[in-house]
Formats: C-alpha cells, structure tokens, sequence
C-alpha cells in the first residue's frame, strides 16, 4: 500500500457511492409498484441478492467477482429483505411518519428500525469476542485484553461472505445512528450532535479515502470502500435533511434522466471491474 496509485480505489468508490442512490430507488420503485403486490417483488429482490452471493462464493478463486456479487447481494438483501419488513411492520400497526412543517421528516418503516437497536448491538458484540478482520473490531479486542483468549483462523473467508455482511451491518449501523441523531427526544435535526455526526462523518471519510487509494487490490479496494462511503453518505443525508440539496434518487420518475446516468455509470465501473483479471487461489474456511 506505499505505492501511490489511485486508479483501484477511485474504481472502488465509485463502485459503492453509486449503489447507494440506485438502491434508494430501487425501493422507491418497488414501492410504487401497482401490478402486484410490492411484497412479492421485494421477496424476490432479496433472493436475487441470495443467488449472487452464492455464486460469490463459488466465484472465490475470482475475488474481484466475488467480492462485486457479495456486495450487490448485500444491497439487495438489505433492500429487499430488511427494508421492506420494516415497511410491512410499519402498515401492519399503522405507524404514522414524523411530520415537520407538514412534510415527512422521517418515514414509519424507519421508525420502526430505531427498534432493531437491541438486535444490532447484540450482533455487534459477536463480532467483538470472535476472530475478526476488522480493524475497528481488532482494536477494541486489544484494548479489552481479549485478543489472546480468541482463537484466530488461518484460513480466508470468502470474498463474497465478507462483502455480504459488512455491507449490511455498516449500512444497519449508520441508519441507526443517524435516526437517532434525527430524534427529538435524543437530539433533533439542527441538534449540535448532528452537526458533529454530519461534519464528523465528513472528515472521517476523507481520512478514509486518503488511505484508500493507496489499495492496489481492487477486491480489498471494494470491501474498504463500502464503510468509507457509507459513512461520507451521512453528511449527504444530513444535507438532505436540511433541505441543502435535492435528493433525487428518491424522486425516480421526475428525476429519471439524472438516475439513468448513475445507473450508467455504475454499470460502466462493474464492467469495468469485472474485466480485471485476478484470478488467485484462496482457502476457504470449513
């Protein structure tokens, strides 16, 4: 990583900050949906997020490939699967959204994701107390004295596995963060915390990305990107909250040109990445 050679990491980046608004409306899409049932399509969203990460996994000797399909399937699942039980929980008790000035501030099915703290935090925590790649995680073992009592593996975890679940934890993870920065009863939207969760977001991220595009692997590139950008996408949601810019991507219909660019040029990356060769042996966990 002392080799100063952006052109992985800026492939990487792009890669993962495109996805988010496509995935915003992807669910805005499928909410809007009235041939059927929106349900039935979110199901099947979620399988299609399965399926590519199966084949993620027998991809492994391909990491570029399967770490991409890994992601996708994170995304997916994340959209089709999570999002949407928490939609259907939200119609099912008829939960009314947050409303400021008469306009929605915050939607039900995301307040009935505040919920999920206990769930997230207890996920978390098995995390903490077994072997783990991360950094973030590795840290606090060492800090805690527990590093020497955890049995660490030799062996890699597939790219796509790896992919998989740090897409969806570090996206369940800041939703979190941010709702409940968002809250009235812990801070609220102009609260001096969330100006430090936005601008603290923002540095962070930065910080981040420098380190970033020194990665000249574009499989670790990707996996590094995911928290990176998730994290520089508060300081946008918290501008979309402050009604500083317009969020497009949930505005697919009045917006459409602008989204089918970003799915062009998303589209563009992942072929692009794809072609890489990076064939190489890797052991998988038993």
């Amino acid at each position: 990583m002392n080799k100063f050679n952006p052109n992985k990491g800026i492939i990487a980046i792009v890669i993962v900050l495109f996805s988010i608004p496509l995935g915003h409306t992807l669910m805005v899409l499928n909410d809007s949906v009235s041939f059927i049932n929106k349900y039935y399509l979110a199901g099947a969203i979620g399988v299609l997020g399965i399926l590519l990460l199966v084949l993620g996994v027998r991809f492994n000797h391909y990491p570029i490939r399967a770490t991409i399909m890994g992601f996708i399937g994170g995304i997916l699942v994340w959209t089709g699967w999570i999002e949407f039980s928490f939609v259907w929980i939200a119609e099912k008790l008829h939960v009314e959204p947050l409303m400021e000035n008469n306009e929605i501030s915050t939607r039900s099915e995301y307040l009935v994701m505040m919920s999920s703290i206990g769930l997230l935090s207890t996920v978390i925590a098995i995390f903490l107390f077994t072997d783990s790649r991360c950094k973030l995680f590795i840290w606090w073992q060492k800090r805690l004295n527990l590093r020497q009592y955890i049995q660490i593996k030799q062996h890699k975890r597939p790219s796509a596995i790896v992919a998989f679940f740090e897409t969806i934890m570090v996206i369940w993870t800041f939703y979190l963060v941010l709702l409940f920065v968002y809250d009235e009863q812990f801070a609220g939207s102009k609260h001096w915390l969330t100006y430090v969760v936005a601008y603290g977001s923002l540095l962070w991220s930065l910080l981040l990305g420098a380190r970033l595009m020194r990665i000249q692997q574009l499989d670790f590139a990707i996996k590094y990107a995911i928290p990176t950008v998730v994290i520089f996408w508060n300081f946008i949601e918290i501008l979309g909250r402050w009604h500083l810019l317009e969020e497009i991507w949930i505005a697919p219909f009045d917006y459409w040109l602008e989204n089918s660019l970003i799915l062009g040029i998303f589209s563009f990356f992942i072929i692009r990445a794809l072609l890489l060769k990076n064939k190489r042996k890797a052991r998988v966990t038993a």
